[in-house]
This record gives structure tokens, C-alpha cells and sequence, in this order.
């Protein structure tokens, strides 16, 4: 007991030291474009149904999809092809949706990527090419066409007693797969008023984007309005609202940050701010193990005689408390670097540091803003 005391206080004066020793973390600067969107300038969802065909028998059924084989009748009656009353089952066609976005300014004839992921029974798109498919937004309109072979990342083999899955062969990609036909208006030259809206919301970085924009210009054209908008005034100036942005992105500052613990509960993975302070406290990890044994014992009758063979129930329950828990003593405004070196020096898991920040958050000891995902 005596030689697990003065290891802890060694821990603790080692703790001590390396909060005044260790030197301060220069914090990064950002552009102002990796830290904001412009209001107005964004992107607009696509999506469309088509088929992908070519595939080496791992398409739809038509039983379970009869989509298909309707959707593949209508291709090739447009196409000039009659097929009623025939005995049309393929299975080397799979109904499909596809996605896209269409990014801000896009003009007629430029490509962007599309997905394309299965919505019938299809074993695997590997080896497919999707037919000329519209791309609808949310108006209805046809704002792009897409076609192409499809790219898919995971595969599927199977045999008579086994089978084995790698990855989603079932969705894959069209890198340029699919060509713009129709272009979103919007006049960006006209603007007199131009927002710009952060990602992370916050009052401190918004004040530092006015100021460090009203510096670079000489006058205040940025005027802070929220926590998450910045506005810009263009009627004072002579220059094109596109030639500004392009400057204003450029422009670095340190954002700040807040003090905040991210925790995965399923992977067990912990990430923590620099920013994370901890009061002083004192940490115990228990060592109770409980185990449980069931043992049923058979219980036979007497020779000749007309009972039943019965089985009574045996339960072990075995409860270990190994060595007492170890305690450490975090001192006051500890320094993530010290916390978690502090932590490692007692052998805890990641799981179990899981739950030394959980509890030490009730506690009142950690200040910062834990999130469970």
C-alpha cells in the first residue's frame, strides 16, 4: 500500500511539472473560406430513376422487381424495339436511383459525378453501364442527363455452402457521369448586400472575420450581425461583388475555439480540444469482476420405478475483488496534455477513460462540452 502511495504522488508532482513546463500549442490560422459559406452560393440536390444494364447475371430478378422489366420495355419501345408477347426475363438489368448535386454556377455542357445505388433485389452493379438517365431537382425541371459505366468498390462471391460480402456491391459512382443541360439563374454581379454565414457558429470568430475584413479594406464595410452572420456592404465600392469575395476569402485569422470532449461509444474513440480544462479531483478505477456459472445436474429415478428423469438447476456465482482501485489526483486547471499522460500513467483503457469522462463531467470537474456519438 505503502509503494502504490508514493508511485501516485509521483504521478501527481510529474503532473504538477509538466503543467508548468510544457510550453503553449500556437494555435492555427484558418482562410476565410474554409470557415464560411456565402448566402446564395450553394449547391442543389439531383436525383432520377434509371436502369444499369450489362450486368453477368447479378441483376434484378423480375418476379420480386417488375419495375424493371416495365421500365426496360418502355426504353426499348422508344427505341423502336416491340417486345409484347414475348418471353422477355433478363437478369442482367437493375433498377436504380441516382444522385447528384449540381454545384453553384455550373453551366450548360460541364459534368459532375453522380451515385447510383440499387433499389430491387441485384446482387452486384459490377461490370454495368447506366443508360441515359434525366436528373430532376426539386422543381420538377431536368437540370441534368447522366449515362456511364458504373464504378463499384465491393464485390460479392457465393457458392453452394458459403458466401462472402466485401464493401456495398450493390451502389458504385460515375466520376463525370453526367452532363449539365440546364443552368439555375442567379446574378451574382447585382448584389449590394452579400452574407456570409459561418459552419460553426460563434461570436468570437464572427467579430474576428468583421475585423480582420474592415482592416484589410480601411473601412467597415463587414458589420457583425449574429453569431453565424457576417454581412458586407457593396454600395460604397466600385469593385465587382466576385472580385471582392475572392480577396476576402483569402484572408487568415485563428478562429476560436471551444472546449469540447467527442467521444464514439461503439468504436470507443475519445477526441479532446486543447482548450479542455479539469478541476481538481480525485480518480478511482474499480477491479470487480462478477462471474456466473450455470452447472445443471440430472436427477434419476430409483431402479423399477415409474418417475421421470428431472434436471435441477446449479448456479455458481463467484464475485472477485482483486487489488484495491487505483486513486490519482489531478491538481487544478490541468492541461489536456497533462490529463491524458496522467490517465496512461494508470493503465486505462480507452474504454474505461470513457467512463472516467462521463462521470468526471457529472462531477463537475471537466469544463468543457461533452458529445456522445
Amino acid at each position: 500500500m505503502t509503494r502504490a502511495l508514493n508511485v501516485f504522488r509521483l504521478i501527481a508532482a510529474c503532473l504538477l511539472i509538466s503543467l508548468f513546463s510544457a510550453p503553449l500549442t500556437a494555435q492555427a490560422t484558418v482562410k476565410v473560406k474554409d470557415i464560411v459559406d456565402i448566402e446564395g452560393v450553394r449547391g442543389n440536390d439531383l436525383v432520377g430513376y434509371g436502369l444499369v444494364i450489362g450486368l453477368d447475371g447479378t441483376g434484378d430478378s423480375i418476379r420480386n422487381s417488375p419495375y424493371t422489366e416495365e421500365a426496360l420495355s418502355n426504353l426499348l419501345e422508344r427505341l423502336g424495339v416491340n417486345i409484347q408477347g414475348s418471353n422477355f426475363k433478363p437478369n442482367n438489368v437493375a433498377a436504380v436511383i441516382v444522385t447528384s448535386s449540381l454545384p453553384p454556377f455550373a453551366r450548360a455542357g460541364s459534368r459532375i459525378d453522380i451515385n447510383v445505388s440499387s433499389i430491387g433485389d441485384a446482387k452486384s452493379l459490377a461490370g454495368g453501364t447506366l443508360i441515359m438517365t434525366p436528373l430532376n431537382a426539386a422543381d420538377g425541371e431536368v437540370y441534368a442527363v447522366g449515362q456511364g459505366n458504373v464504378l463499384v468498390s465491393g464485390f460479392k462471391a457465393e457458392g453452394e455452402g458459403a458466401s462472402i460480402t466485401e464493401g456495398v456491391p450493390t451502389s458504385g459512382t460515375i466520376p463525370n457521369g453526367a452532363r449539365v443541360e440546364r443552368e439555375i439563374s442567379f446574378d451574382f454581379g447585382t448584389m449590394s448586400r452579400i452574407r456570409l454565414a459561418l459552419r460553426a457558429p460563434d461570436f468570437t470568430t464572427a467579430e474576428r472575420v468583421e475585423r480582420v475584413i474592415n482592416e484589410k479594406f480601411g473601412s467597415a464595410i463587414a458589420t457583425l450581425l449574429d453569431a453565424g452572420t457576417v454581412e458586407l456592404s457593396l454600395k460604397s465600392l466600385t469593385q465587382s461583388p466576385a472580385r471582392l469575395i475572392s480577396r476576402i476569402e483569402n484572408y487568415e485569422l485563428t478562429p476560436a475555439q471551444k472546449a469540447r470532449v467527442v467521444i464514439d461509444q461503439r468504436s470507443g474513440t475519445i477526441v479532446l480540444g486543447n482548450n479542455v480544462k479539469v478541476s481538481s479531483v480525485a480518480i478511482a478505477q474499480g477491479n470487480l469482476s462478477i462471474t456466473i456459472s450455470e452447472t445443471p445436474v440430472p436427477s434419476q429415478p430409483n431402479p423399477f420405478s415409474r418417475g421421470e428423469t428431472i434436471v435441477l438447476p446449479r448456479t455458481t456465482i463467484d464475485v472477485r475483488d482483486g487489488e484495491p482501485g487505483n486513486i490519482a489526483i489531478i491538481e487544478q486547471n490541468v492541461s489536456l496534455t497533462d490529463l491524458v499522460g496522467g490517465l496512461n500513467a494508470l493503465g486505462v483503457s480507452p474504454r474505461e477513460m470513457i467512463d472516467i469522462l462521463k462521470t468526471m463531467k457529472t462531477a463537475g470537474a471537466l469544463h468543457a462540452e461533452l458529445v456522445l456519438q
